[in-house]
C-alpha cells in the first residue's frame, strides 16, 4: 500500500513543532533577530581579555546568540525530517544550516582570545564567582591551550571545514543516490526492490536463500565502486591525521578522545576486553549453527533469528504501555515525564511519504525533546521506542537541570540512557514472558545486542586505529589492503564462521567512519547501560542514575558516570558486561535443550 502525503496524516501522532514557533511568521522574525545577533558578534574579537567583566559579558553576548540560532536550525532540521520532500522545509533548513555556518566562523576567535590570557590569570579569574557558570567550559577551553592555534590560523581551519566535509558528502552521494541495487526473489519467490532499508529485513528471513542473494547483491555494489569508496576513505583519513598534526597531537584517535577529555586507555583497554570474550562469542556463533542446523555458517546467517515461530506485533498504545511498565524501577517522576512525553506530542509515530527514515531524538532547549519513530508494531518497534525516549529524558532532565551554555552532554554519554531503557525492557520482558520459545527469542535478542553493539562497534573501533595508524606510517590505503585488514579482523572476532569474500567490503558501506573514533562509544555506552541497568533492578534504587541524567555538559564524561557508579578508565565495566553474555549464552543454551 502506497504511503499517505504528511498532511494526510492524523495529527494525533505527529509532533507538535508549534512548541518551537507558533507561526510561520514567528520563525521569520526570530531569524531575523538571530541574524542582527550572529553580525553583533564580529565586534567581540579583542574585547574579552581585560577582565573577568569583559570575559564575562563577552560570553553572554555569545550563548545569547547561540542558543536562538540552534532553535532555528532544529525546527527547520525537524519540519524537513517529516517531509523531506517538502520545497519549503528544505528553503528553510538551507537557510538555518547557512547562518549556523556563519555564526561558526565568526566564534572562531574565541578559544584563540581565551587561551591569549595568560594560565595564571586565568586560573585566578575562574575563582571569581561572576564566572562559575563558564567555569567547566572555560577549564575545558584551558586544557587544549596547546592544541589550539592562532586565530587567523584558527580561521583558516574553520574556513576549510566546508571542503573537508567532502569526503563524507561524497560517500553519502555515492551511496544514497547514484549506487543501484538489483531486485532480488523475495520471501515469495519474486522479485522484490533490494535497498538499504530492505537489506536489513533480507538478512533476517529465515530462507537462506534469499539472505545469501541479498549479501551477495547488496555488497557486490559496494565492490563495484570499491577502488572509489577507498580513495576517498584515503582523503578522509588523510584530513583526520592532518587535522591531529597541525594540533600537535600524537594522532587522530589521541585527538578525537581528547576532546572529550578521555584517555586512549579507555579505548585500548575496550578492545583488550572484548579480545578476551572472543571465546563466548565463539561458542555463540556455534550454537547459532546448531540451532539454525547448518553445516557452515556464514556471514550472512548472522542476524536471522535464531529460534523459529515467534511473532510478537503491538499496536502503538500496548507498545507504551509495556515501555512504561519496564521503566517503573526509574520512579514515578520518570513516569510522569513519559506520560508529558505521550500526551504533549514529542514522538512523531507513523511512517508516511517523504519522512526520515529509522528513528531518533533531538533535544530542544528551552521546548521539549522531539522523537522521531517509523512505527510498524514489531517487537524491534518497541525496543527502538525505549530506547528513543531513554534519549529524551536525558535531554530533557539536562536542560531543566542547566542553563543553556551547560546543558548538551558529551557523545561518550549520549548511548547510556537510551541503553538503560533497552536492558529494563529486556529484563521486564524476560521476567514476565512464560512461553519458552519466546523467551529464548528475547534472550537470542540480547545476545544480539552484545554482538552488534559491543563486538561490532569494536570491531570497527579497531579497523578505524588501524586504518589510521598505518595512513600517518605513510602506508598508501588502496582498496586491497583496506579488504585484507577487514578480512583479518572478521577472521578474528568471528572465530568458526565462514568469513565471505564479500565482507571484505563491508567496511565500505559504514557511514560512521566518515566521523573517526565514534563507534566505540557505542560499546562503552551499552556496557556502562548494562551496569547501571542491573544495578538499578538489584538495589531497587534509581537515585544516582537520575542525578547522572541532570548533569547535561556541566563537567567531563567519564567524571558524570562516575555519579551513576561507573568508572570507565578501569576495564571491569566492559569485562562485567561480558559476564553478562556470557551468563545470558548460558541460560539460552540451557532453555533450547527443552526445546
Amino acid at each position: 500500500m502506497a504511503l499517505l502525503n504528511r498532511k494526510e496524516m492524523d495529527p494525533e501522532y505527529q509532533w507538535r513543532l508549534t512548541d518551537i514557533y507558533p507561526s510561520p511568521e514567528a520563525w521569520e522574525t526570530a531569524y531575523t533577530e538571530a541574524e542582527q545577533a550572529v553580525a553583533a558578534l564580529s565586534a567581540l574579537p579583542g574585547t574579552l581579555t581585560s577582565s573577568p567583566e569583559a570575559l564575562k559579558q563577552g560570553l553572554d553576548q555569545i550563548y545569547a546568540a547561540m542558543e536562538p540560532v540552534e532553535l532555528l536550525y532544529h525546527y527547520a532540521f525537524l519540519f524537513k525530517c517529516g517531509d523531506n520532500g517538502d520545497p519549503e522545509a528544505q528553503r528553510l533548513e538551507g537557510r538555518a544550516m547557512r547562518l549556523y555556518v556563519n555564526m561558526s566562523a565568526a566564534l572562531s576567535f574565541l578559544d584563540p582570545e581565551i587561551l591569549s590570557i595568560p594560565r595564571e590569570t586565568l586560573t585566578a579569574w575562574l575563582e571569581d564567582p561572576m564566572l562559575s557558570g563558564y567555569r567547566h567550559i572555560l577549564e575545558n577551553t584551558a586544557r587544549s591551550r596547546d592544541h589550539v592555534l592562532s586565530a587567523e590560523q584558527e580561521k583558516l581551519l574553520s574556513l576549510l571545514g566546508d571542503a573537508a566535509g567532502t569526503p563524507d558528502s561524497v560517500f553519502t552521494m555515492l551511496e544514497s543516490v547514484d549506487m543501484t541495487f538489483p531486485e532480488i526473489p523475495g520471501e515469495d519467490g519474486k522479485p522484490t526492490a533490494l535497498t538499504h532499508g530492505t537489506y536489513g529485513r533480507f538478512r533476517e528471513s529465515r530462507n537462506r536463500a534469499v539472505r545469501e542473494e541479498a549479501f551477495n547483491a547488496y555488497h557486490g555494489e559496494f565492490k563495484r565502486f570499491i577502488n572509489t569508496i577507498a580513495a576517498n576513505y584515503a582523503g578522509q583519513v588523510k584530513l583526520d591525521n592532518y587535522y591531529a598534526q597541525v594540533r600537535g597531537h600524537g594522532s587522530a584517535a589521541e585527538m578525537s578522545l581528547f576532546a572529550h577529555n578521555v584517555p586512549l586507555t579507555v579505548y585500548d583497554s575496550l578492545v583488550e576486553a572484548v579480545h578476551d570474550g572472543l571465546p563466548t562469542m565463539k561458542k555463540y556463533l556455534a550454537l547459532r549453527k546448531k540451532c539454525l542446523g547448518l553445516e557452515e555458517l556464514h556471514m550472512y546467517d548472522l542476524y536471522c533469528p535464531m529460534v523459529e515461530d515467534v511473532s510478537y506485533s503491538f499496536t502503538y498504545e500496548e507498545s507504551k504501555a509495556m515501555v512504561k511498565q519496564a521503566l517503573l524501577p526509574l520512579g514515578t517522576a520518570y513516569q510522569g515525564l513519559l506520560d508529558k512525553a505521550c500526551k504533549e506530542h514529542w514522538m512523531d509515530v507513523y511512517e508516511n511519504k517523504g519522512k526520515t527514515t529509522g528513528a531518533f531524538s533531538s533535544g530542544v532547549y528551552g521546548v521539549h525533546p522531539y522523537v522521531l519513530l517509523n512505527f510498524t508494531g514489531a517487537l524491534e518497534d518497541v525496543f527502538t521506542m525505549a530506547h528513543e525516549l531513554g534519549h529524551a529524558m536525558h535531554s530533557h532532565l539536562s536542560s531543566a537541570n542547566n542553563d543553556y551554555a551547560n546543558h548538551d552532554y558529551e557523545i561518550l554519554v549520549a548511548e547510556v540512557a537510551s541503553t538503560v531503557n533497552e536492558v529494563l525492557l529486556t529484563r521486564h520482558l524476560l521476567k514476565t514472558e512464560t512461553d519458552k520459545r519466546k523467551r529464548a527469542y528475547l534472550l537470542n535478542h540480547l545476545l544480539e545486542s552484545f554482538r552488534t553493539t559491543v563486538f561490532r562497534q569494536t570491531l570497527f573501533a579497531e579497523f578505524e586505529r588501524q586504518v589510521h595508524d598505518r595512513s600517518q606510517a605513510g602506508e598508501p590505503l588502496t582498496a586491497e589492503l583496506l579488504n585484507q585488514m577487514y578480512h583479518d579482523l572478521n577472521a578474528l572476532y568471528y572465530q568458526g564462521a565462514e568469513v565471505d569474500a564479500l565482507q571484505d567490503v563491508e567496511w565500505a558501506r559504514i557511514p560512521h567512519f566518515y566521523s573517526a573514533f565514534y563507534v566505540y562509544q557505542y560499546a562503552t555506552g551499552f556496557c556502562s547501560a548494562v551496569a547501571i541497568a542491573d544495578g538499578i533492578l538489584e538495589r531497587g534504587d534509581p537515585s544516582s542514575y537520575l542525578k547522572f541524567l541532570t548533569t547535561g555538559g556541566s563537567d567531563y564524561p567519564l567524571e558524570e558516570l562516575k555519579i551513576a557508579g561507573v568508572d570507565l578508565t578501569k576495564p571491569e565495566v566492559v569485562r562485567r558486561a561480558l559476564k553478562v553474555f556470557e551468563n545470558t549464552l548460558k541460560e539460552l543454551e540451557e532453555l533450547l535443550e527443552t526445546l
